[in-house]
């Protein structure tokens, strides 16, 4: 019997993200800072309730993951002046820095789960994902992703 592709699907997300998740805990990191990280890199000025929409989690969680970020220096809040404005969240330089670092985390949990595979092969993995992704974005939210292709964590040198 020929295994299902959402169980494949389920069985390789897990076995990255606790290569993951072990790798940010020696960091005192988490992959909702990644998370976070990594949409404010790519969208300046996203507010709390965007970012955690964007993340899928509580705008109560993603404040607690920001204050813990802001705490490290890696992002910043920028609010208008008056009570009840819409904070404006950026990435510092500290923060830059850690999405690389953090990029070198996913990279090398990666590379296990992708050895034997050529570069084409890769090149096909990440594409099909992408798009399933996509498929998946657009049967829960009735419209299409925000990124397409979600990009990198960090630039590539």
């Amino acid at each position: 019997m020929t295994p299902r592709t959402g169980m494949l699907l389920l069985t390789a997300g897990r076995l990255m993200r606790e290569e993951i998740d072990s790798a940010l805990g020696a960091r005192g990191l988490s992959l909702r800072h990644v998370s976070a990280l990594g949409h404010l890199s790519r969208e300046p000025g996203l507010s709390y309730s965007a970012l955690a929409r964007r993340a899928g989690v509580t705008a109560q969680s993603m404040q607690a993951t920001v204050r813990q970020l802001e705490k490290a220096g890696a992002v910043a809040r920028e609010s208008p002046a008056g009570r009840g404005r819409t904070a404006e969240l950026r990435v510092t330089a500290r923060g830059r820095d850690l999405l690389g670092e953090l990029d070198g985390v996913v990279r090398a949990a990666e590379e296990p789960l992708l050895a034997g595979l050529s570069e084409e092969q890769r090149a096909a993995l990440a594409g099909g994902l992408r798009q399933v992704l996509a498929n998946g974005w657009r049967a829960r939210h009735d419209e299409s992703p925000p990124i397409q292709p979600p990009p990198p964590l960090a630039p590539t040198p």
